[in-house]
């Protein structure tokens, strides 16, 4: 049983040296969920329910509108999105579910040639905490084989929809392979947890700084996004002058992959790029770091 840890590093956190003396290093995360979520074409009792707008259709009938918003993800967005990485030389970090991977084979290879990490976001885009121990396990050996099909690497690190079950930390580590998983939002650094007496680094992700807040009603205009992201930004940039830190920014193809949303995220990278010391990394290289530099 996982038990909970209400203290962290408590008012003595590490004095991390990232790489070059940076104060902070920024993650860049990009769900890449589209064509994996719930759908009646691939059996599901219901479609997907979160959405661009709220859905008038009946429950068991497809939503031919919310379809078509998680299609402009792996259409454009994700294309987009790739493009404005390039354009300002950053390595994000893919979340990325096995099948939407299967249904859209160009977007595996062109994020391994672009530099990229991939994480593995689940064989579907689906709520891990529903399922029992074995089906977990089952749907965890599947989606590692099928993205390293897809990209021709295997993930090195795992993330849930929306949060891990009470089975999945142990289960990843049993699997072999990984060296992380992102299923906590707890923390502002990377820190080890023990799992059946062994010491596992996780990478903590954030909501924080998250496009979703698109589609949940917290953000509405594109500078909504940038004040919020340069705002975190700026805050633990300042406390890294003393104790440096870690900055999680998740985006998704559908939502900030859209014209004016991109124009955010542009704004922000452009933002950060003039600042000395920072680090803009994907996942597996801080995992790889902080091995090297605190291990358990």
């Amino acid at each position: 049983m996982q038990e909970r840890d209400l203290i962290g590093y408590g008012p003595n956190p590490p004095v991390v040296e990232w790489p070059n003396g940076a104060r902070i290093a920024v993650s860049i995360v990009v769900n890449y969920e589209e064509g994996s979520e719930y759908s009646i074409l691939d059996g599901d009792p219901a479609g997907e329910a979160s959405g661009e707008s709220p859905s008038p259709v009946t429950p068991g009938e497809r939503d031919m509108a919310n379809e078509s918003f998680f299609e402009y993800g792996s259409r454009v967005g994700v294309w987009r999105i790739l493009d404005i990485l390039d354009e300002y030389d950053v390595k994000a970090s893919i979340f990325a579910c096995a099948l939407a991977l299967e249904r859209n084979p160009q977007v595996g290879p062109e994020i391994i040639r672009r530099g990229h990490d991939v994480v593995g976001h689940g064989n579907r885009w689906e709520e891990y905490y529903k399922m029992d121990r074995e089906t977990e396990r089952a749907a965890i050996h599947a989606a590692v084989d099928s993205i390293a099909r897809s990209t021709g690497q295997r993930p090195l690190g795992w993330y849930c929809r929306h949060g891990a079950s009470v089975n999945t930390r142990e289960l990843v580590v049993e699997e072999g392979g990984f060296l992380y998983d992102c299923n906590a939002y707890n923390d502002d650094l990377p820190y080890y947890a023990d799992v059946n007496g062994k010491k596992w680094l996780v990478l903590p992700y954030s909501l924080e700084v998250n496009d979703y807040g698109y589609w949940r009603g917290n953000l509405s205009t594109p500078s909504d996004f940038f004040e919020s992201a340069r705002t975190c930004f700026d805050t633990l940039y300042r406390e890294g002058a003393t104790h440096p830190k870690m900055m999680s920014v998740g985006l998704h193809c559908r939502i900030i992959g859209k014209p004016s949303r991109s124009a955010a995220l542009r704004q922000f990278l452009g933002y950060i790029k003039e600042k000395p010391d920072v680090w803009l990394a994907g996942r597996t290289d801080i995992a790889r770091w902080w091995l090297q530099h605190h291990p358990a």
